[in-house]
């Protein structure tokens, strides 16, 4: 099924065969790959396919290296699907806004098509069957964000159960802001659903934004994909160090994901008592989105103090929306006392 869904220029595709990827074991000598032979550390070119760093992000999501690719950020993985299961000019994508923008971005760089079918005003939850009639032949790649960005909340999982069952296509749930969910991840529905693609990252809760590195987790036979299509060495040995030494510290990360969790509280708290603050939507990530009587006159009295938050009241179903990230206790306090004096 999958391999149907795939390009046929993919399918031919012979993919470029580097130096580290085709030998595979320890030497002393390299001269295969043109590398300066001089020891600064960086002189030769990191693992292709980063298996060190995939064991330990194995081991930590209780799923297969040979299931999980790493890529330049969630967006590389974004776009390598673009590439895998998209004609351009001929296939399309599904999106549910209000949601990502990257996912439309991509698509309008492939020139492929995008088909939207809004979530449901206030719940923000997909409207199955209105999702499943947008689709057809020409339906490669269907994008689920959960929890969603910019609304915060979390897809429910019967939903997305329903929609990678009756979707013909690839469905990818996009879970950026998941380690600050209630919620399991969709990574457990992997065996049960083959055209299923799992995206996540290491720019939230993990504090690791500048280091560039998303994950993919999807059947063997989708990461073969990726793997054929990607460029040789898309993860620097920076990126993969600094990753491993972040991996080893897990219970430092899950401390800082429950004093945000707990910071998310209290700004909620604070918010609530705005009077110009008319709706604080729940959320499920690191993020509010709070409908207020004046956004870009807040937007822009916050930037004058220094403050940078989000104006999202122009994105469908989001009128008159901000998007706060929660910050630090000081940095919410700062933001709370900011808008007490605009009050």
């Amino acid at each position: 099924m999958i391999q149907n869904l795939v390009r046929p220029n993919i399918r031919r595709l012979t993919p470029y065969s580097s130096a580290r990827s085709e030998f595979k074991g320890k030497a002393e000598v390299f001269l295969d790959a043109n590398e300066s032979p001089y020891d600064t550390g960086y002189n030769r070119y990191p693992d292709p396919l980063q298996w060190k760093l995939k064991q330990a992000i194995s081991t930590l999501k209780g799923i297969a290296p040979e299931h999980i690719f790493l890529g330049n950020g969630s967006d590389e993985a974004i776009d390598l699907l673009l590439r895998i299961f998209c004609e351009p000019g001929a296939d399309h994508i599904i999106t549910l806004p209000p949601t990502y923008g990257m996912y439309r971005v991509s698509a309008d760089i492939s020139n492929v098509s995008v088909k939207e079918s809004p979530l449901r005003p206030g719940s923000f939850q997909p409207d199955v069957e209105a999702v499943l009639a947008e689709a057809d032949a020409h339906s490669k790649l269907l994008f689920i964000c959960s929890p969603n960005n910019p609304t915060g909340n979390s897809i429910r999982p019967g939903l997305i159960r329903e929609l990678a069952a009756g979707f013909s296509g690839i469905v990818v749930v996009d879970e950026a802001y998941i380690d600050f969910s209630a919620q399991e991840s969709a990574i457990h529905l992997l065996p049960e659903y083959p055209n299923l693609v799992v995206l996540q990252t290491f720019s939230k809760a993990w504090g690791m934004a500048g280091i560039r590195l998303g994950m993919a987790f999807a059947s063997e036979e989708i990461i073969g994909y990726f793997n054929k299509v990607k460029p040789p060495y898309n993860i620097n040995q920076l990126t993969q160090e600094a990753a491993l030494k972040a991996l080893d510290k897990q219970e430092e990360q899950e401390a800082q994901v429950q004093q945000l969790l707990g910071q998310r509280t209290l700004l909620q708290q604070y918010l609530g008592g705005l009077p110009f603050v008319e709706r604080i939507y729940p959320s499920d990530a690191n993020f509010l989105l709070v409908k207020v009587e004046d956004p870009t006159g807040i937007y822009n009295y916050l930037v004058d103090r220094g403050i940078i938050v989000r104006d999202r009241s122009r994105v469908t179903l989001c009128e008159g929306c901000l998007r706060i990230t929660v910050g630090t206790p000081e940095e919410n306090e700062r933001l709370f006392r900011a808008l007490v004096e605009f009050e």
